[in-house]
């Protein structure tokens, strides 16, 4: 008997390829940002993460999700997560790739570009698996902070900055590398850290310094496995910054009582909790009643880092839907030669390569702590690149979703990697701030530096290369100098945005993207989806330069 049907018209998945190889916007992006940068350790993570060895750990360590355990079966409690062995594999794959605490060391800050090599690397694992690269994200933002102690910022520097994943629960001195996270937000009071709750009273004072009792809860607390935290509570003097280790120094469990883990729409293969803290020994961090600001400057890289990862992701769906409509047909025709699909797929390429350069430019900042218009940039592009990018991460999903069709929702084989992307893309937009916090974080911005002549210096490069975007870049530093109320701070940051991703784009990509971004984004020649791009756009020219092999 034959067989009833023959299996055809089906497509490859995208593995065992050079991520970073096939990537010429954040080649390009790189050049320009640090022309000297050895690109050599990128290679050999865009091979690393686009193997099929690896994509099959971030499948499983996203069906095999994090595990509870409260109490050992003897009763005792452990306040324990277990993860699939797979988790643990890509956690040993971003911290031996350097994306935690190791751009902080000194022989990476000597090299002039170590935040921007970080960044990059931190983008091409995203495109093999965000969920674990949120512990490694918050152990890079409190690095530095830990300075504000300076006993327990020289014992635990070390740790952090190794490239040896140990996720042992002991104590600091026994492990060879450590992951830090942070703990501030609270259920009544959410992105207003202020209403925080928590208290800690003084209980003496060791080599660490200041030490508290701390009691209290928090409702988000990514990551609980982490070998300590900075975290919020209410002192004598106000609300302050603590460091919490998980095991104590005399090699005690410290009173960190995990209550769940949440639910998430996506991210499942890390591990967020709601804990409770009942008498749980913490250290201070700065200055008491100063712990605001002190967690504001370690927000300033997660939100990097969310500009980054949202920007892989993009470029990750992007190069599943190259790859699928390259080899897939429909009435006649491979897909991506469809006029309509071509058009989707152009569109798609310039956001890609929009968000890629405004992203690493950001991190091109951090390499630069002793440039007063570098740090100017920072404090401009910190809060416009989390809020633009991130903003338009799920319409992008959605959309390179439809280029699969059916395949695409479907959670199964090398393309079910699409739903997951899916569901990952909010996050970035929702954690560490949203939108209206990213919004009136920039009118915050303007009213504390010179943003106005930082951003026309900026956008300086570009003038006279398109009339659109030279009439954007004439009016913003009017409106940024006179400070837009709040009610308009959405518009100008999206303004921002467009304005340097087409300044940058005038500066690194072919003639046929810039043209067409500007046309698109700034001069109003497109609609109100992805794919309606205007007709006289280099379709191929764009395309091509996008494909991810």
């Amino acid at each position: 008997m034959s067989a009833t049907h023959e299996v055809f018209n089906q497509v490859e998945p995208l593995v065992d390829v050079n991520l970073f190889a096939g990537n010429q916007a954040m080649q390009a992006a790189l050049k320009f940002n640090a022309p000297a940068l050895d690109t050599a350790p990128l290679h050999a993570l865009g091979g690393l993460v686009g193997s099929a060895e690896m994509q099959t750990h971030a499948r499983l360590a996203n069906v095999f999700t994090p595990q509870l355990k409260t109490h050992s079966r003897f009763g005792h409690r452990i306040d324990q997560v277990e993860f699939h062995p797979s988790y643990h594999a890509l956690m040993g794959a971003a911290v031996g790739a350097g994306l935690h605490g190791t751009a902080w060391a000194p022989d990476q800050q000597s090299t002039g570009h170590g935040h921007l090599l970080r960044a990059a690397g931190f983008m091409l694992f995203t495109e093999l698996e965000p969920s674990i690269l949120c512990p490694i994200s918050m152990s890079y933002a409190v690095a530095p902070a830990l300075k504000g102690n300076p006993a327990i910022h020289q014992d635990w520097s070390p740790g952090l900055t190794s490239r040896i994943y140990d996720p042992a629960l002991k104590r600091w001195s026994d492990k060879p590398g450590l992951t830090m996270g942070m703990g501030m937000t609270e259920k009544q009071g959410g992105s207003d850290v202020r209403a925080n709750t928590t208290q800690a009273v003084p209980d003496g004072s060791d080599a660490w310094g200041q030490r508290f009792q701390v009691t209290g809860h928090k409702w988000f607390f990514s990551a609980p496995m982490c070998d300590a935290f900075l975290i919020l509570a209410q002192t004598a003097s106000g609300l302050s910054c603590l460091f919490l280790p998980r095991v104590l120094p005399d090699g005690s469990v410290n009173a960190i009582h995990i209550q769940r883990l949440k639910d998430k729409l996506g991210n499942k293969a890390n591990a967020s909790s709601e804990v409770e803290f009942h008498s749980a020994t913490a250290w201070l961090v700065g200055e008491e009643g100063r712990g605001v600001p002190q967690i504001l400057a370690m927000g300033t890289m997660t939100r990097l880092d969310c500009a980054l990862g949202t920007s892989g992701l993009m470029r990750q769906a992007l190069s599943i839907a190259l790859n699928h409509t390259a080899q897939r047909k429909a009435f006649g025709k491979f897909l991506i030669d469809q006029p309509l699909m071509k058009n989707v797929l152009a569109d798609l390429a310039l956001e890609s390569e929009a968000s890629t350069a405004l992203a690493l430019r950001l991190a091109r900042c951090f390499d630069h702590p002793n440039d007063a218009f570098e740090q100017v940039m920072a404090r401009l592009l910190t809060p416009v690149a989390k809020f633009w990018i991130c903003k338009r991460g799920s319409h992008f999903a959605q959309e390179a979703m439809e280029c699969l069709g059916g395949n695409g929702y479907v959670e199964e084989g090398g393309e079910g990697v699409m739903a997951r992307i899916y569901r990952e893309m909010p996050l970035n937009s929702i954690w560490e701030g949203a939108g209206n916090i990213m919004a009136i974080d920039l009118l915050r911005a303007l009213r504390k530096s010179d943003a106005a002549a930082a951003l026309a210096h900026e956008l300086a490069p570009a003038k006279g290369m398109h009339p659109a975007l030279d009439r954007l870049a004439a009016q913003l530093p009017i409106r940024v100098e006179e400070m837009a109320t709040e009610m308009e701070a959405r518009r100008l940051a999206q303004d921002v945005a467009l304005a340097v991703q087409a300044a940058l784009l005038a500066q690194t990509a072919p003639g046929a993207v810039f043209g067409a971004f500007c046309d698109s984004r700034i001069d109003g020649q497109w609609g109100h989806s992805f794919g309606s791009l205007g007709g006289g756009v280099d379709f191929d020219a764009i395309l091509q330069r996008a494909q991810p092999t």
